[in-house]
Parts: C-alpha cells; sequence; structure tokens
C-alpha cells in the first residue's frame, strides 16, 4: 500500500495549532478546522497534479532545512517557496479555491488564505523531511506525489468537490458524470459516463429498459436497506471487546474525542484553570483533567470494588498530539497534559491507571497496531519519568481493532477512531 501524504501532514497540524490559528484569526476552533479538512485534499491533490513539475519538486526538496515545520502559522507568510508552490500548482484558481473554502467553513476569505499556506507549509515540510529521512531522490519524491492522485476526489469533507474547487478535470474526469448528447432532431445520444463511451444508446430504449429494471430492482433495494438498518441496530448495542490483557475492555470514552487532527473541539469548553485539590492546572473546561479530578473527587474510584467496576470508561487525552508516524516525538504543547496526569496521580496516590492508544482503519492492521503500543508505552515512560510510574499498571496499543469509521470515510470523520486514552485500574 502507497503512503498516504495526508496522513504523513495530518500530526503536523494539532489542536494547539489549530487553537493559534483561531485566536490569530479570530475565528472559532471548529470553523479553522472545518476550513483546513477542505484545503489538505485540495493541496496535496494539487502536488500530485504536478508531481512532475520542477519547482515543486524543487521546493520539496529545499524545505527539508527550511525550517517550516518549526512555525507553520508565522512562516508560512510570505515564505518563497510556499508562493512559488501555489502559483505552480493553482495558477488563477487560488482565488476560487479560496472563496469556495470560506463559505464551506464560514470564515473570511483572509483567514482561508492565510491557511492556505499554512496547509501548503505543512505539505512542503512533512513531504520535504520525509523524503530527506528516506533519502529519496527526485523522481521517487514525483512517485509518491503521482501515487496520490486515486484517492484526493474520495478525502474531500461532504460540501465540498473537486468540481467546486474549481479543480474537477485535474485527473482527465470530472468528479460527476459528464453527458454529451447530439442535437434535439437526432433519436440516436452519445453517453459518457466515468470516462467510458457509450454510442448510439437509443433514449425510448433506455426509458422502456430502466422502468422495467426498476420495477424489481427498487423494491429489493428497500429490502436490504431494511435489513441494513436492523442490523445495524443489533451490532450497535454489541460490546465492543478485546481478548488482550482486559477481557472486556468497552470503549465508552467518558471524554470528547479528540484525535490528531483534533476537528471535534466543541465539546471540551474552553481553556481554563481547572482545581487539583487547591493546586490549578490548566486544561479544558470539560476536559481529560476535569473529568478525572471528578470521579476521584467524588469517591468513584475508592468505592468501586474491583477492576471490572472501573473498565467501562475511558478519559481520552484531549491535548496530546504525537508527530505523524512518530511514537517518540509530541506535538508543541502535548507535554503538559501528561504532566497534568501525572500531578493528578501524585494527588490521589492511591489511584491506578492504564494507557491505551488506537488508530483508525487506514493502512497496515499489524503497523497500526505497533505504533499505537509504542506510543501507549511512550506515555507510560513519560509517567514514570515524572515519578508516577508505579501507578502505570499498564499500556496496551489497540491499533485499529476497536475503529469504527470505514477506511473510506474522510479523514476528518475517521478522527475519532485515532486517539490515545486513560482508564482507572485495581
Amino acid at each position: 500500500m502507497s503512503l498516504n501524504i495526508l496522513d504523513l501532514i495530518r500530526g503536523q497540524l494539532g489542536p494547539a495549532l489549530v487553537t493559534q490559528a483561531a485566536t490569530q484569526l479570530g475565528e472559532s476552533e471548529s470553523a479553522i478546522s472545518k476550513a483546513i479538512s477542505g484545503l489538505l485534499p485540495a493541496v496535496v491533490g494539487g502536488f500530485a497534479n504536478h508531481s512532475n513539475n520542477p519547482t515543486v519538486l524543487d521546493s520539496i526538496t529545499g524545505s527539508a532545512n527550511s525550517g517550516l515545520l518549526g512555525n507553520l502559522l508565522g512562516g508560512s507568510a510570505n515564505n518563497t517557496y510556499i508562493s512559488n508552490v501555489l502559483s505552480s500548482i493553482f495558477g488563477d484558481k487560488v482565488s476560487g479555491i479560496i472563496s469556495a473554502v470560506s463559505s464551506y467553513a464560514g470564515i473570511g476569505t483572509g483567514s482561508t488564505s492565510t491557511l492556505l499556506n499554512m496547509v501548503t507549509g505543512a505539505t512542503l515540510g512533512s513531504v520535504g523531511k520525509y523524503a530527506a529521512d528516506n533519502n529519496l531522490d527526485r523522481s521517487a519524491v514525483s512517485g509518491l506525489l503521482s501515487d496520490q492522485k486515486g484517492i484526493i476526489s474520495t478525502l474531500l469533507p461532504a460540501g465540498l468537490s473537486m468540481a467546486s474547487l474549481g479543480i474537477g478535470d485535474w485527473f482527465g474526469n470530472s468528479t460527476s458524470e459528464r453527458v454529451s448528447t447530439t442535437a434535439a432532431t437526432d433519436p440516436k445520444v452519445e453517453v459518457t459516463r466515468a470516462g467510458a463511451t457509450h454510442l448510439n444508446v437509443d433514449r425510448d430504449e433506455v426509458k422502456t429498459e430502466g422502468s422495467s429494471i426498476w420495477k424489481w430492482l427498487l423494491p429489493l433495494l428497500l429490502l436490504l436497506l431494511v435489513g441494513w438498518f436492523l442490523m445495524k441496530q443489533c451490532n450497535d448495542k454489541e460490546t465492543v471487546t478485546t481478548t488482550e490483557n482486559d477481557s472486556t475492555v468497552i470503549v465508552e470514552d467518558s471524554a470528547n474525542v479528540i484525535a490528531d487532527t483534533s476537528m471535534t473541539t466543541d465539546n471540551r469548553g474552553e481553556m481554563t484553570a481547572i482545581d487539583l485539590n487547591g493546586t490549578p492546572l490548566q486544561g479544558y473546561a470539560n476536559g481529560m483533567e476535569s473529568r478525572m479530578i471528578e470521579f476521584l473527587r467524588s469517591g468513584g474510584y475508592t468505592n468501586a470494588a474491583n477492576d471490572e467496576a472501573l473498565k467501562n470508561t475511558w478519559y481520552d487525552f484531549d491535548n496530546v498530539n504525537f508527530q505523524m508516524a512518530s511514537a517518540t516525538a509530541l506535538e508543541p504543547g502535548s507535554e503538559g497534559q501528561i504532566q497534568n496526569l501525572a500531578e493528578i496521580l501524585k494527588a490521589y496516590p492511591d489511584a491506578k491507571i492504564k494507557i491505551g492508544g488506537y488508530t483508525d482503519k487506514t493502512g497496515d492492521a499489524a503497523t497500526n497496531k505497533k505504533l499505537s503500543q509504542d506510543r501507549a508505552d511512550f506515555i507510560k515512560s513519560e509517567l514514570t519519568r515524572m515519578g508516577v510510574g508505579a501507578q502505570v499498571t499498564d499500556a496496551e496499543g489497540y491499533g485499529s481493532e476497536q475503529a469504527k469509521v470505514d477506511a473510506s470515510a474522510s479523514d476528518a470523520e475517521r478522527a475519532s477512531d485515532r486517539k490515545m486514552s486513560v482508564r482507572f485500574t485495581k
């Protein structure tokens, strides 16, 4: 399976950067996230469509040591690499893309323009670093970009299409059907669907045959739809379990699902000072720290008879994000929440926890499981370094075993499956 460049980039666009962009641009975090979800596939599509462009390849090679990834929001403005690439891949389509994404996300065109530069910088920096780390020459980078052509149109979020962005003809066809007809007086019609041409199709014949087919096909489809709905209702009630270490791990997250790309931020509240027995911790009002402290303070942990009583509740880290494909490199700002967790454990020395790591369904299952295990182990090692390792009973990576969203869904939809979590144990 070829590398998905979007997966390579998304780790650079974590919640800390979303919050920073929202503050600087005066927009909501949810709107910033929504705009990024539309811009990222479009930008990667531009790179894929110009995979042999010397300017694009030179910019990627040059970006490896440019420091772009260290200051994506501030360093993307008036950057030569970025302006050259945008001109090369979009040309006169830039304003149309900005307008379409602004309308989709509900933000100003100036904000979208800044985010376009930021996303382009993240793409240049990520691909450039990957190429440098893996000793890829220009030909290999070109092939890597070209491989993305088959996936881009499927990753745009609902409400945006390649046609609406003005790039529907990039890969030789549009995302919608194209139908060409002869003059109205000609009883024959030429129909082209997704690039396949069928000549001399009589309209009356098509209409008659179509009506006949639908007489039996429609009831069959309705029956299948009813069956699928009933099956889904049953499956939703089933308990999701694993057989490793915890025999009945039920994934019922008590905290809001915040993933690598952090597209779901509305329910966690504002960043505020959370009281830990007189000590203030910086965290989200409805985030992980607040909910864990509330549980401990209520006596929920003390009153739990055994580990079985605690397995049902997992708390998702809402501000810990790893760099793409890394199990040891954290995004800026992530260390603070691990430190907060350590402080909570120090305040409640009898409490014990387990760390869990999860991925979505894209990519190789074995690789996903190893990555999630390594990340869980890393958080455990950090907590050990902070003096509370004895209170961490286990760290387990589940990979994509418990992912619920299909791999073909958009990156934003799959974000709910990508998370690091913690639960109390006995």
